[in-house]
């Protein structure tokens, strides 16, 4: 089955963020860094301290990360939200409340006419959340 895996790049705060995500959502947390990896001969000292390669894993939740940017450079937008489908509206309440420190509170949690519990959140790092429930 395929699986969509959002997947994340950051501007020199992957650790940073990643850690947050964690704190905030719970789970596994790996993460390498350039001088950890085969690409620490090749590159200068002062990206050894990055991010290769993040993932937080919790149950069917996998979010991957870096801080490595292509070549058209770094752009913050919000061109990508992920989405949290919860399972119980004290998870949803919990997330949303965790991932608002620091950041925006884009829309209330709120029950929906299409009968879902929702909020939105913008957190410290620009990343736009969805937090959803079916009721």
């Amino acid at each position: 089955m395929t699986k969509l895996i959002s997947y994340l790049t950051f501007d020199g705060n992957c650790r940073e963020a990643m850690e947050f995500y964690q704190h905030c959502l719970g789970g596994h947390l790996e993460i390498q860094t350039i001088g950890e990896s085969p690409l620490a001969d090749r590159l200068p000292d002062s990206m050894k301290r990055c991010i290769l390669h993040a993932t937080l894993e919790k149950g069917s939740l996998q979010l991957m990360a870096t801080d490595l940017v292509g070549d058209a450079g770094f752009r913050r937008g919000n061109s990508i939200s992920l989405l949290l489908d919860c399972s119980d509206e004290m998870e949803l309440t919990d997330y949303y409340d965790r991932l608002a420190e620091g950041g925006q509170r884009t829309h209330p949690i709120a029950q929906t006419f299409w009968g879902a519990l929702f909020g939105e959140v913008t957190d410290r790092f620009g990343t736009h959340w969805l937090l959803h429930l079916d009721q």
